[in-house]
């Protein structure tokens, strides 16, 4: 089994939302069995939170299913439990090397540097456009997903 967590700075916008959108990838391509998809926060403040209703609306629109999504705080446990460990920015990945205590590893990565867009995906928290992270975060997994069905040699 293949693990993939998604981090944020307080896992109820951006990576809850790339949590259901991958989730949802991996059902459509039939991979729900091979890949396990997780999202966590680099912060403390929003544990067993329900996503920001902005992301829950956008999901919604989209039809991308908020089942079980709940905040949780990364632990340096799960720098062990996850094979692909995803920063929604670049101070979200400068804190998952602190946290996890594994600096510059390569299994830690920026999930638009897997895209064109190579540069940090807005946080709608502040940004109020949850628009614009649902497409960057569309193209971060389905970047993502190629990554790792090159990596892990799927189909």
């Amino acid at each position: 089994m293949i693990n993939v967590l998604f981090v944020c700075l307080g896992n109820i916008c951006r990576s809850p939302m790339a949590e259901a959108l991958f989730r949802d990838i991996l059902k459509k391509e039939n991979l729900s069995n091979q890949i396990t998809v997780d999202s966590a926060a680099t912060s403390s403040w929003h544990i067993g939170s329900p996503p920001h209703k902005g992301t829950l609306a956008i999901l919604k629109k989209y039809n991308v299913s908020s089942n079980g999504l709940v905040g949780r705080q990364l632990a340096k446990e799960d720098f062990e439990k996850f094979d692909y460990i995803i920063g929604m920015d670049e101070s979200n990945v400068k804190n998952i090397f602190e946290i996890t205590g594994k600096p510059q590893h390569p299994k830690i990565i920026r999930l638009l540097d897997l895209t064109q867009h190579n540069k940090d995906v807005p946080d709608p928290y502040y940004t109020g456009d949850f628009e614009e992270t649902y497409q960057l975060v569309t193209d971060g997994c389905q970047a993502l997903l190629e990554k790792i069905r090159n990596e892990q040699s799927l189909t």
